[in-house]
């Protein structure tokens, strides 16, 4: 059981896992979990973390079919300028790996922003904590689990 699913037992929000056989030489995993899980890649969220001047860590939710804005995501911290955080930095805040960040159950309290195209669906998928292990839950749940802002954040 991963950290992720033990958060949200805990906080007692409904929801569902789904697994799947992890291929190492995919390229994109949420478009691969999106493929074999049958639903539209849209829903599938990734994990991404950025960093600011002050190197202060911020979470990113951005569906897989986009690209997150670096622009959009300061503005929706009300910072300069954010970059993408260092793999072994974002590993380190969330106690995760790359491929398998989940929003939920992380290591460290940090800022999150959802992209708003997450409210468009009923259910919106985003990783287990582990490559091949998906959580499918309401948009409005994870947004209170996570304490996140809602914003436009993808390219």
């Amino acid at each position: 059981m991963t950290p992720a699913i033990r958060a949200i037992k805990k906080a007692g929000a409904s929801y569902k896992l789904h697994e799947y056989q992890h291929d190492p030489a995919a390229s994109s995993y949420g478009e691969e979990a999106a493929f074999l899980l049958g639903v539209e890649p849209e829903s599938v969220f990734k994990t991404l973390l950025v960093e600011d001047s002050a190197n202060k860590l911020a979470v990113a939710i951005v569906p897989v079919t986009h690209q997150l804005n670096l622009k959009k995501m300061a503005k929706a911290l009300g910072v300069k300028k954010v970059l993408m955080a260092a793999p072994a930095d974002a590993e380190k805040a969330t106690g995760y790996v790359l491929g398998g960040i989940s929003p939920l159950g992380q290591k460290k309290p940090l800022p999150f922003v959802i992209d708003s195209s997450a409210q468009l669906f009923n259910t919106i998928y985003v990783s287990a904590g582990r490559r091949g292990l998906e959580i499918s839950m309401a948009p409005q749940d994870l947004i209170a689990l996570c304490h996140a802002h809602v914003d436009n954040i993808r390219g």
